[in-house]
Parts: C-alpha cells; sequence; structure tokens
C-alpha cells in the first residue's frame, strides 16, 4: 500500500482475523485529534508563557515518536496517545508565538484547516480526486523535496543564523511558497483517506487503526501550522 505519510509508509498489509474497519480509522482519528486540540488549547489559554518549551518539546517528541511509528507500527496503539499530546504541545506552542504577533490568526487557521479537511473529504468521496498512481508519485517527490528544503532552512537557520532567500521571506514568492505547501500538506490527506480505505479493503490488522489515526492526526496539525504561516505571510506582504 503506498501512500506519502512516514507513519503509514513502511505499511504491511496482511489479511487478519480481526481487520480493521474504516469507521474504527476514523474514530481513532478523531480521538487522538481531540486529545492533541486538548493540549494545545490548554498550552494557548493557561500556559501562554511556557509555549517556546512547549513547542521545542513537541517538536523533537513529535520527530522521534514519529519515527518510531513508521518503524515500529506494532507499537502504534502504545505510542499513539504520547505522539498525540507532543503534536499538541507544539500545535500549541506554535499558536501562541502567532497569536501574539497576529491575534486571532490561530482561530482563523483553525476554520481554514477544517473547511479544507472536509472538502477532501468530498473531493476524495465523490471520486473527483482520484489517489492514482501518478498522483500518488508527484503529491510524494514534492513532499520529499519540500522535506529536504525544510531540512536544509532548519541547518542554515541554526548554524549561519540565515535564510533561503525568497521561499521564506514575506515577498510574492515568499506568499506563493506558502500558498504551496498548504495545499500539498492538503493533498496528503487524500492519500491517506486513500491508505484507510485500501487497508480495509485487503484486511489489515485491526491494529492498523492506530497507524492510521496518528497519520491523519499528523497531516491535519501540518495543514493547520501551514495556513498559519501562509496567513501571517498574506498579513505581513499587505
Amino acid at each position: 500500500m503506498q501512500t506519502n505519510n512516514p507513519i503509514l509508509t513502511r505499511s504491511s498489509v496482511t489479511t487478519s482475523q480481526n481487520p480493521m474497519t474504516i469507521q474504527g480509522a476514523v474514530r481513532k482519528s478523531m480521538g487522538l485529534l481531540a486529545v492533541c486540540s486538548a493540549v494545545a488549547l490548554g498550552i494557548f489559554l493557561f500556559a501562554p508563557q511556557a509555549a517556546g518549551a512547549a513547542s521545542m518539546i513537541g517538536l523533537v517528541g513529535s520527530l522521534i515518536l514519529g519515527l518510531l511509528l513508521a518503524f515500529k507500527q506494532d507499537m502504534a496503539k502504545t505510542l499513539a496517545l504520547p505522539f498525540a499530546v507532543a503534536q499538541g504541545l507544539f500545535m500549541g506552542g506554535v499558536s501562541v508565538a502567532y497569536n501574539m504577533k497576529y491575534s486571532g490568526l490561530p482561530l482563523t487557521a483553525v476554520a481554514a484547516t477544517l473547511v479544507t479537511a472536509f472538502t477532501m473529504l468530498g473531493l476524495y468521496r465523490s471520486g473527483v480526486i482520484r489517489a492514482t498512481q501518478k498522483f500518488k508519485a508527484v503529491v510524494m517527490s514534492a513532499t520529499l523535496a519540500l522535506f529536504v528544503l525544510f531540512i536544509v532552512q532548519m541547518v542554515m537557520q541554526l548554524a549561519f543564523k540565515s535564510s533561503i532567500p525568497l521561499l521564506f521571506g514575506n515577498g510574492l514568492i515568499g506568499t506563493g511558497f506558502a500558498a504551496f505547501v498548504a495545499v500539498l500538506a492538503s493533498l496528503n490527506l487524500i492519500l491517506d483517506f486513500d491508505a484507510i480505505e485500501r487497508g480495509a479493503e485487503m484486511g489489515a490488522p485491526e491494529s492498523f487503526e492506530w497507524v492510521a489515526g496518528t497519520a491523519v492526526m499528523a497531516t491535519l496539525v501540518w495543514m493547520y501550522i501551514s495556513f498559519l504561516r501562509l496567513f501571517a505571510v498574506m498579513q505581513s506582504s499587505d
């Protein structure tokens, strides 16, 4: 089963006597998203002074747990909740930082994420957007390239206190790049939907519901962060 989400990429689907269901995967996704959102909201409302530490702890925790989920999928049920908490810490810390500079922006990003997520689901269910092999290849290649680009950007910031010219600025190119990232994040949700549907069709074990749930939650968090940055760049460019 081919998908771009790193948590799902290494999935080995075999027929099980207790197969997963789409409904089960949806319940796991919504439950983990609820935990993630609750942690983020707690940081945002009750501990904004800890935003910096929360975002750093959340980022490191998400990277470590995400890698474990990708390579140790039999531990998905155990790792899913800590991963949701880590994502919530990161999401809450970043939200506080953006809200301090652009009041009310996180709420706008939440609305954009929800509308886009339901739109992607509608387009997928109606068949308007199909997860064909070509579609998967394009989205996967673009996401991999973006991942490498962000790594380079991170190294430049940490080592040289600099940034990739234009792409991460507030001008027209920076706005276009931020929009591209938000669109790409949204398209990854189509791959997650397809992975869940194919997993259910192929009789993947019930434990795969946890793998799928963490993948969907991670994609939605990525979408939210992407919209936050897009709207911030747009306001800065005014």
